[in-house]
């Protein structure tokens, strides 16, 4: 039997908040988080550079002529991350042949809450891996039941250990009590490097070193990417994910210190399609000006053709900024304005009597969510009002310290929390329709719960995700 402790939060934005728990107030420690936006913002003291044809076998030494280093290179996806270059140097580079564009490298932000923490409940569990509808807070688990992901378990779908989803994230807790054992430790990566935080050098393994000297560099110090992970694939001790033996590999590509640089999401992009990925979850996104950035567009549809070109299905979150993404001017919305992707908003419930439930239309968008014709395909829970997803906390967590000290679990909203659901339900589908990421979405648009106004709606896309239609566990 083992311990587990559920962990109440409450939050002030969209991404990862939590409710209350129907319990006495604990001794818990408060902490509390600033609210960072999601946007572009600093410079990383890198440069991604673009290729015309094959990369010059000269490259590196092209780079160490004008002072600088090759962080990584990509000979299949024409594409490079370089540090140490001063504006002229990146100028020189940029002129010459072979080389189709050179771009100051910036970060991004996850849209991050504040937090606060509440009460605490501990309870005793055992694994249900084979019937994830046993799992202890399954009962508060609304979003499950909304997309029929039960209805799936029931008919055997609990998903293969040859599928691979790959989190593109803070990192993954992969000793958590609902996840170890599922995340293939030979292939988890820390892509984040050495990189600029404020003008400051930054490298967040030292950090893993200092404070978690046992643990791999991909233990996620946030929480945010073993939340997600969860959701895909748990061996549902505490919480289920859409299934419970599909396999997990983490790719840190955001730093606990919410930043997320452009080149090392590019470079967990490449690395999901070099390493056999199935699936990529991104979480994570934001936007960026169109002027003057066209640059960074075609970094992203050559690094995402190129996963899709090796039969890799891509699920991006919408957005949290309740923005209309058919109306949004100038802003690139990263990455649902990416072709060869699905696109995912968030619905949730607008009220519950209890945390248990019952609930009310769980099928409304959520009021934090981003919609638009043009760029939502599919909807799916995130979360909504007083109502959250629930999913493991990282014992490694600098964020949310007290997670360290028992097997916590948490609350959460955003599309963050509604991407899995369609990652899980896409790796569902491998077995069935191949590695076909042009099959899959339409199987998942196809099958989803036409929602809103008939065909395609701005909240809903083609509809609420339906799992247990898409797999054939019912008409």
């Amino acid at each position: 039997m083992r311990r587990i402790l559920s962990l109440s939060l409450v939050a002030t934005v969209a991404l990862g908040a939590c409710s209350e728990q129907p319990s006495a107030p604990s001794s818990t420690p408060s902490f509390s988080v600033a609210t960072t936006g999601s946007s572009a913002g600093n410079l990383t003291g890198r440069h991604l550079v673009s290729f015309t044809g094959s990369v010059p076998a000269t490259f590196r030494v092209q780079i160490a002529l004008l002072g600088g280093k090759v962080e990584w290179v990509s000979t299949r996806a024409g594409l490079a991350s370089v540090s140490g270059l001063s504006s002229a140097a990146a100028s020189t580079l940029a002129g010459t042949k072979g080389i189709q564009q050179v771009a100051a490298d910036q970060s991004f932000a996850l849209d991050d809450p504040g937090l606060d923490a509440s009460n605490v409940v501990s309870a005793d569990a055992t694994e249900t891996q084979a019937n994830p509808a046993g799992a202890f807070f399954f009962p508060r688990q609304w979003n499950m039941r909304a997309v029929g992901a039960n209805l799936a378990w029931a008919a055997g779908f609990l998903g293969s250990s040859s599928v691979s989803v790959f989190i593109l994230d803070t990192g993954i807790d992969y000793l958590n009590l609902d996840l170890n054992g599922l995340v293939d430790q030979s292939r988890s990566t820390d892509l984040l490097g050495t990189f600029t935080v404020g003008g400051v050098s930054f490298t967040e393994r030292d950090t893993v070193t200092k404070y978690f000297p046992t643990r791999q560099p991909f233990t996620d110090l946030y929480f945010h990417g073993t939340h997600v992970g969860a959701t895909v694939s748990s061996l549902a001790l505490g919480a289920a994910g859409v299934t419970s033996r599909t396999e997990l590999v983490a790719v840190k590509v955001c730093a606990y210190l919410n930043t997320c640089p452009f080149s090392s999401i590019l470079n967990g992009v490449i690395y999901a399609a070099d390493h056999g990925a199935d699936v990529v979850n991104m979480s994570l996104g934001g936007g960026f000006s169109k002027a003057g950035n066209g640059v960074f567009v075609g970094l992203i549809n050559k690094t995402f053709n190129y996963a899709r070109s090796k039969g890799v299905t891509i699920v991006v979150a919408a957005g949290n900024a309740a923005a209309d993404l058919d109306h949004n001017g100038n802003t690139y919305t990263t990455y649902c304005n990416t072709p060869s992707v699905i696109c995912v908003s968030a619905t949730g419930p607008t009220a519950q009597v209890s945390i248990n439930g019952p609930w009310t239309d769980v099928d409304a968008p959520s009021y934090f969510t981003n919609f638009g014709s043009s760029a939502i395909d599919v909807a799916a829970p995130g979360g909504n009002n007083a109502s959250f997803v629930w999913a493991t906390c990282s014992r490694t967590s600098l964020l949310i310290p007290v997670c360290q000290t028992g097997n916590f679990f948490v609350g959460a909203q955003g599309t963050s929390m509604a991407t899995p659901h369609v990652a899980g339900t896409a790796a569902l589908l491998v077995p069935i329709l191949g590695r076909d990421p042009a099959a899959i979405k339409d199987r998942i648009l196809e099958t989803a719960d036409d929602l809103g106004a008939s065909g395609t709606d701005p909240f809903y896309g083609k509809g609420r995700l339906n799992v247990a239609r898409a797999v054939g566990a019912i008409p």
